[in-house]
């Protein structure tokens, strides 16, 4: 079976990415910039492109260069703004606490952490499974109401509370074993 170009080889896929690094970095920079007000994380996130770039086993030469790059570029903007959107709402709700309930600095943190973890593989639920288990913990609704909002039987609802707490599991312990 031939080999597609940069398919295998670490080298290769490295020449691949410097030569998209060379001859793009500084397109997807400008682009980053017109949409991130912070010049400094639009210099992180263009960084972080590559870097995930580095991070994948396979990759093909994109017949459209700038194309590909955004679109990883759009991918870690959009987690960039929902970690955003989840620290602030967890800041606002350590507000509302009375001083003496808040938790350390450094328990702040630990417990951010978490709670970023638990969005990543919550966002690798589907779209109803993941509106499913944030209506049980968060909303607190039952069963019945979340599937009748989101227009399923209520087992498929028990099959999604079980999707999203086994991946609540995996953000906290690790994979079973």
């Amino acid at each position: 079976m031939p080999r597609t170009a940069f398919e295998s080889s670490p080298l290769e896929r490295s020449d691949l990415i410097a030569s998209l690094y060379r001859d793009h970095r500084s397109w997807l920079l400008t682009w980053l910039r017109r949409n991130i007000a912070c010049a400094q994380r639009a210099e992180d996130l263009s960084q972080d492109t590559f870097v995930r770039l580095l991070g994948r086993e396979q990759l093909n030469c994109p017949r459209e260069p700038r194309a590909f790059l955004l679109a990883v570029a759009k991918g870690l903007l959009f987690d960039h703004f929902r970690r955003a959107a989840l620290e602030q709402t967890y800041l606002a709700e350590l507000a509302s606490l009375p001083e003496e309930q808040q938790p350390s600095p450094q328990e702040q943190h630990l417990i951010l952490e978490d709670l970023q973890a638990i969005d990543r593989l919550l966002g690798q639920l589907s779209s109803k499974a993941r509106a499913a288990f944030l209506h049980s913990r968060v909303d607190g609704l039952g069963h019945a109401e979340i599937a009748e909002r989101l227009g399923v039987s209520v087992p498929r609802v028990r099959q999604y509370l079980a999707q999203g707490m086994r991946q609540c599991y995996v953000a906290l312990y690790g994979e079973p074993t």
